[in-house]
């Protein structure tokens, strides 16, 4: 009998795509039920937003002050707590998920499963390694219970035409007291949220530093896509190390993808392999980026991209 537990990841006032597709993904484990739990000190719009995910049975609202801004130490004894009564505890492969995930596992002295990207069955799941180059299988104990982060490109996100119950929780946890949330501190975002938009525009070590990252602003900004970056760019301290793409940084799946001065490393391309359409503008026509890619276009980034985004703002205006 399974009974499956989802952990929104939400800001307490949306709750993130990527939680959708963690119902997806559970409902190949061919449930009893799926619950979503919603802990925050205000969550009931996140909690509406929960509801509405088809699959849903129940969402489990839990609010107290502690529980925002989110702090890993005094959210994984809740979901310690609640894992007596499911068989799953699963929650997106983002930032909170990897956080959580787990440190809840280790409070309930189990191993957690990281970033599944295939269900086999209820305790059978395979991962990729290596880039992609290798696919694990792995085994779960069926008499304990399951902790998992999901990858969330890797599961399709239902409809939002449910209409699931909304229950007011209580969570008896023992919640540590010395940990406290002291500020947060972060580059401005502008745009889209790169792990969930339609189109992202991303550069590499070919932007050369602030000229080339401000071309890519620009064109972002005219498609309306976030803005993404390779290790290459990250490391030159050239854009925040929150929009690195890749197998250390996000894995995503746009619609569209437009690589600026990308190479297209091993690690690079793992990040953007569930893609719909690439687009590589690149002076190297040997650069590993243009053999993946469905659209090329070989020239200097300085001078395609400010062409394209006068384009652009010609098309707009005509």
């Amino acid at each position: 009998m399974v009974k499956v537990l989802i952990i929104a990841d939400h800001d307490e006032v949306q709750l993130t795509p990527g939680t959708l597709n963690v119902v997806g993904a559970a409902r190949r484990l061919s449930p009893e039920r799926i619950d979503v739990a919603v802990l925050a000190a205000d969550g009931e719009r996140v909690a509406a937003a929960s509801s509405s995910i088809h699959g849903v049975d129940r969402v489990l609202l839990i609010e107290q002050k502690g529980n925002s801004p989110y702090l890993a130490a005094v959210w994984a004894p809740q979901v310690a707590a609640l894992a007596a009564d499911y068989t799953h505890i699963l929650a997106p492969a983002t930032t909170l998920g990897k956080d959580l995930i787990p440190r809840a596992a280790a409070l309930l002295g189990v191993g957690a499963l990281s970033d599944i990207t295939a269900i086999d069955g209820p305790y059978r799941f395979r991962r990729s390694l290596y880039a992609g180059n290798v696919i694990a299988k792995l085994s779960a104990d069926p008499n304990k219970t399951v902790l998992a982060t999901v990858r969330v490109t890797a599961f399709e996100a239902p409809e939002t035409n449910g209409g699931a119950e909304i229950e007011p929780f209580h969570v008896e946890a023992e919640v540590p007291t010395h940990t406290r949330h002291v500020e947060r501190r972060g580059g401005e975002q502008s745009g889209p949220d790169l792990q969930t938009a339609s189109t992202v525009v991303a550069g590499g070590r070919g932007l050369a530093g602030p000229q080339g990252v401000e071309l890519i602003g620009q064109l972002a900004a005219k498609l309306n896509a976030a803005i993404g970056a390779s290790r290459a760019a990250v490391d030159s301290g050239w854009v925040a190390n929150d929009l690195q793409v890749g197998q250390t940084g996000k894995i995503i799946a746009p619609e569209l993808y437009i690589a600026v001065g990308i190479s297209g490393a091993i690690q690079h391309l793992t990040g953007i392999k569930d893609a719909g359409t690439i687009v590589a503008i690149n002076k190297d026509a040997q650069a590993p980026i243009c053999a993946l890619a469905d659209l090329v276009l070989i020239d200097d980034l300085f001078s395609a991209l400010p062409a394209l985004i006068h384009g652009l703002e010609a098309r707009r205006a005509s």
